[in-house]
This record gives structure tokens, C-alpha cells and sequence, in this order.
């Protein structure tokens, strides 16, 4: 188990569009909108511009990253036969699932750090120590949902429909869970519908904890949520698509 959470852990950090789409592009963004919009005054959440367009894109970065080490990883190691190797291998099918899952979740961590990191050094965001390790804790956790979701894909979508299908979610829960403008100046629909995404969720556990605030019970709730459904599709997608193999 420990060897093959190494070799997951070394593909998903060499992978160019984990680079490119999990940590490039989330920097870049920011680093755009903050010196476009970055004044220092207070937002509708009580937060400085780029403190809150920090947690935006540490949540974007987050999601990329959970996304590319299971739907687009899994879906292409099915076609090419990987899946069938392992399990010739002494590797349990259940160790197998839950590599993926802590493999995901673990490249999510790079991500979220450099971008902290980059709004530390161009814009002074400045936390204490306590909200620094809770906004990243608590983000981390919040992205499960995500990572069980690309699981799913990963088990149900053919590999050629897997990576654009996870783009256009990437796309449109970055969008309508309000992490590319301010959910406060979205239109009223667009808002109801983002806060039923896990993509608004986590960004909205990151902008109360560093405004002093706690977690709302709706972004948990949300979450939780999300998390049992994914978990549900990931299961059913993964026993279905060992039952077709074997049969």
C-alpha cells in the first residue's frame, strides 16, 4: 500500500495538467484579479480583496487537484488495462479505492499552499497562525466531496469523454460556486444555485475563518451532503465497473 501511494503521489505531482491546471492557473488568477481589484478595502464578506480572492483560488486549485488524480487518471488506467494489473497484485481492491481517494487529496495540499504563498509575497495577506491552520484545514477536508465525485467519473466515463467532462465541472463549479467573482454581486439565481455546490461550500468555510468567524452550518450541511452522495456514486460506479470486468 505505502509503495503504491508513493507511485500515485510521484504521477500526480509530474502530471503537466495537475501543474498547469491545479497550481498555474489558480496563481495566475490571482495574481490577476488582485491587481486588478486587490484595494484593501472591506468586501461584502468583511474581508480584504485579496484575502478573499485568496481563498477563492486556494479552492479552485484544491478542486483541480482532487479532480486530475482520480476521474481523467482513472478512466485513461482503465483503458489501457492498469486496473486489470493490480488486480493480479497483492493490493486489495478496497486499498486500491482508497489510494486514489488519500492520493487526491494529498496533491490537493501543494496547490493550496502556493497559492497562500504567492498572496503572502505580492499582497501581504497577513492571518494569525490559529486562522492560517484552520482555513487549511478546513478546506482540505471540505474538497473530499470532489475527490469521491472524480472517483466516480473516473469508474463510470469512457477515457475520451473523462477529461472534458471533468474540465467543464471544473469550469462550471468555479463559476457558479462563486470562486471567479464575489457571490455578493452575482445575480440572485446564480447565488441560490451556488450555494448548493461544494465548490461555494469550501471557499465559504476559508472566508469565515479568516474573517474570525466559524464555519456556517449551511456550507457543512452542503457538504455533507455532497460527500455522502459522491461516496454512494464512487461505490455503486466502482462495483458495477468490477462486475463488467469479471464478467
Amino acid at each position: 500500500m505505502t509503495g503504491f501511494l508513493i507511485l500515485e503521489m510521484r504521477r500526480s505531482l509530474r502530471d503537466v495538467r495537475y501543474l498547469v491546471l491545479a497550481v498555474a492557473l489558480p496563481i495566475g488568477l490571482y495574481l490577476l484579479f488582485a491587481g486588478l481589484f486587490g484595494s484593501h478595502e472591506q468586501t461584502a464578506l468583511g474581508l480584504s480583496q485579496p484575502t478573499e480572492l485568496m481563498v477563492a483560488m486556494i479552492a479552485y486549485g484544491a478542486m483541480w487537484a482532487v479532480f486530475s488524480a482520480t476521474g481523467p487518471r482513472i478512466a485513461h488506467e482503465r483503458a489501457i488495462g492498469w486496473t486489470r494489473q493490480l488486480r493480479v497484485t497483492p493490493l486489495r481492491p478496497a486499498s486500491a479505492l482508497s489510494g486514489k481517494l488519500v492520493t487526491a487529496l494529498a496533491a490537493a495540499l501543494p496547490a493550496m499552499v502556493l497559492v497562500a504563498v504567492t498572496a503572502v509575497a505580492s499582497h501581504h495577506v497577513q492571518l494569525s497562525a490559529a486562522q492560517w491552520l484552520a482555513m487549511l484545514a478546513a478546506m482540505w477536508a471540505g474538497v473530499l466531496p470532489l475527490a469521491l465525485l472524480g472517483l466516480a467519473i473516473g469508474y463510470l466515463a469512457a477515457d475520451e469523454i473523462a477529461f472534458p467532462l471533468t474540465m467543464a465541472l471544473y469550469f462550471a463549479l468555479g463559476a457558479l460556486g462563486g470562486l471567479w467573482m464575489p457571490p455578493s454581486v452575482m445575480p440572485h439565481a446564480m447565488q441560490d444555485i451556488g450555494q448548493a455546490l461544494p465548490s461555494n461550500a469550501v471557499a465559504e468555510l476559508g472566508w469565515r475563518i479568516t474573517g474570525g468567524q466559524a464555519p456556517a452550518l449551511r456550507a457543512v450541511l452542503v457538504l455533507t451532503a455532497w460527500t455522502l452522495g459522491s461516496a454512494t456514486a464512487a461505490l455503486l460506479a466502482y462495483r458495477r465497473r468490477n462486475t463488467m470486468s469479471v464478467h
